[in-house]
């Protein structure tokens, strides 16, 4: 097998085309059986096995710069550059990471878990080549989904001012996650269609060369004629506008084609775009009919395309998406909000539904959360549904444009806490920190798929300003879910269980931890009080005064960072109250990224465990001296 022989990118350089092609075929089917039982992004990676190889093929990493924007398409990258016996351990506990990782390889210079971030870093890496007088190459891997990203656009804008040489390979295959939308898909769609335009552009180059000395008007006449045919050819040539040579567009599976047009654009002086046009999930047919469903895929049965699936209760991104249909049916107000995620974010029977009042802004979190506000200024209630790792990218906004104007904005959080195989890019464990500071947000989360609708109905119902709930990446409890789903009181918690010796106050999944160590600590004779603190903010004050006046121990348990998250607010209602002989002690995640894993492998490894609660409690209660009868002794 050619495969097992390539273990560094020199390796392929000996290569015939033939066996290039050979290898481009055992590439991809070691994807298929390596992904059917680890799960993970098969679609984005198998549609680019030909531009990698022959990138590797070319080029000279880790000299020349490889940027993947993103990263999740990098897997062909990692079996090129030694990592190919590691693919058992892929996104699993200490295992590979499925995105670019550092620490994994000096071929990995960029990292990324979100999009659009690969132009700016590219550009950063040519001016500092520049500085230091080298002459390595830099080259960009940019998918067209993260190309309509507001920070890709920026870079772009920059990159054709400095004029730095390196190489931007746009990878079109009309997909992100979702569907592609908008003005620029539209604009790409165009130029796939074109074939004369660059056949013509080059032969009106030469002809121009062959005029002996033209030189001051002639020239100047000439250049724009030269521009004038780009416009009569393609309208709005977008990307020479901005400064960069433009190049394609090209079979990205053909790899004769990438071949000779890397070279062209390797010889270019300045930045160049190579437009690469793909097909995610290239030799897999499930994966090609369905590379929405592909991208992202949990372990699956090769023959079949089926992938396996945990028989449970829903998931509460379905239940959260089921219950948004049943409002927007007595609500003619509301519409969906979603940054290019609508599979994600559990909203595509609300799509279906609803067509017209479902908005996929594509990659845009910031003009996503803008464009939300404006909605709930003209009196819609827009749904900004949105992971937590992804809110981080619109938090000015947040801020500036919602809270501020004190908008009446609905917030669905998904991928609260901790997201698993994901791990550290997409960990959504910031979002307390970040948010409960903020004027005017209400933000809440619940203890199981019941409480998820009940928050959802009074989300709906609130007029006072922004409400956020919050919830994970996993599957609900499995209670019963009320037919008529009633509001909350906004700031009242709920006491789970009766105690009288300590306070665990909880949050999300983390309730069911707490109930817990609560029987373990009831076996020993201790008795617990448990509360679902589902307002994280506003606070439960009357419920805090309580436990300072019965002297209670308190301890806090949240999925969520320890700097600035619930706990903090805890503590500081304590001291803003001169109450500062309240034993509280907060378990959550500390001051580190956590990487892959599963969700209780990362939960372990933070002591979000009953048996880390039950032992701080222990520490934290008197001991109680037991008495032995005279009979006993």
């Amino acid at each position: 097998m050619l495969l097992n022989k390539i273990n560094d990118p020199q390796d392929l350089k000996q290569l015939t085309a033939a066996e290039l092609e050979t290898l481009a075929e055992e590439i991809r089917q070691f994807l298929i059986e390596k992904l059917s039982t680890t799960g993970g992004h098969l679609a984005p990676n198998l549609g680019v096995v030909e531009l990698t190889i022959m990138m590797h093929y070319l080029f000279d990493s880790p000299r020349d710069k490889f940027i993947f924007d993103v990263g999740h398409q990098s897997y062909v990258h990692k079996i090129l550059t030694g990592r190919r016996e590691q693919f058992d351990t892929l996104r699993k506990y200490k295992g590979m990471c499925g995105f670019v990782k550092r620490a994994e390889s000096e071929h990995d210079v960029w990292e990324a878990g979100h999009s659009s971030t690969s132009l700016s870093a590219a550009m950063g890496m040519a001016m500092a080549r520049d500085f230091k007088g080298e002459d390595n190459r830099v080259v960009a891997v940019i998918g067209d989904g993260a190309l309509t990203g507001g920070m890709a656009l920026e870079a772009l804008n920059h990159i054709g001012h400095e004029k730095s040489k390196m190489i931007v390979i746009l990878n079109d295959n009309e997909m992100s996650i979702a569907p592609n939308v908008g003005a620029l898909h539209h604009y790409l769609s165009k130029i796939r269609t074109d074939r004369h335009y660059q056949r013509a552009k080059e032969d009106l180059q030469q002809f121009l060369n062959r005029i002996p000395a033209i030189g001051g008007k002639l020239a100047k006449t000439a250049e724009r004629f030269k521009d004038s045919l780009k416009y009569l050819l393609v309208s709005g040539i977008l990307f020479e506008q901005f400064g960069l040579t433009y190049l394609g567009p090209v079979d990205g599976h053909d790899m004769e084609q990438m071949k000779e047009i890397l070279k062209q654009a390797d010889s270019i002086q300045g930045p160049v775009l190579v437009h690469v046009i793909t097909i995610k999930g290239k030799g897999y047919l499930p994966a090609e009919a369905d590379s929405h469903a592909w991208h992202g895929a949990s372990p699956y049965k090769i023959e079949s395309g089926k992938m396996i699936k945990v028989v449970g209760p829903p998931m509460y991104t379905n239940v959260f998406g089921d219950m948004l249909i049943e409002l927007a049916e007595q609500d003619d107000s509301i519409v969906a909000v979603t940054p290019a995620m609508p599979g994600g974010s559990g909203l595509l029977k609300f799509a279906e539904r609803f067509p017209g009042k479902m908005i996929d802004v594509g990659i845009a979190e910031q003009h996503a959360a803008t464009m939300s506000a404006a909605l709930a200024m003209e009196g819609m209630k827009p749904v900004f549904a949105v992971y937590s790792t992804f809110l981080q990218r619109a938090y000015d906004q947040v801020v500036h444009d919602i809270c501020r104007q004190n908008l009446n904005v609905f917030f669905a959080i998904d991928r609260a806490g901790f997201v698993g195989p994901d791990g550290e890019t997409h960990q959504g464990v910031y979002d307390i920190a970040f948010l409960r500071h903020v004027p005017n947000l209400v933000l809440m989360m619940p203890k199981d798929e019941n409480e998820l609708r009940r928050m959802m109905k009074t989300g709906i119902d609130y007029k006072d300003g922004p409400i956020a709930v919050r919830y994970p990446r996993i599957s609900g409890v499995g209670v019963e879910l009320d037919a008529d789903p009633q509001p909350l009181p906004i700031g009242e918690w709920e006491t789970l269980r009766e105690g009288n010796s300590a306070t665990i106050l909880a949050i999300g999944p983390m309730i069911q931890v707490a109930e817990e160590a609560a029987n373990l600590l009831m076996r020993e004779g201790k008795s617990v009080e448990v509360v679902n603190a589902r307002f994280i903010k506003p606070l439960d004050e009357t419920m805090l005064r309580r436990f300072a006046e019965q002297n209670k121990k308190i301890v806090v348990l949240e999925e969520g960072s320890v700097l600035g998250g619930f706990g903090s607010s805890i503590l500081e209602f304590y001291s803003q109250q001169g109450l500062y002989n309240i034993p509280v002690k907060i378990i959550g995640v500390p001051d580190v990224f956590v990487e892959h894993g599963s969700i209780q492998e990362q939960r372990e490894e933070v002591g979000l465990t009953a048996e880390r609660v039950a032992q701080e409690l222990r520490a934290m209660l008197p001991v109680q001296i037991r008495r032995v009868s005279t009979s006993q002794q």
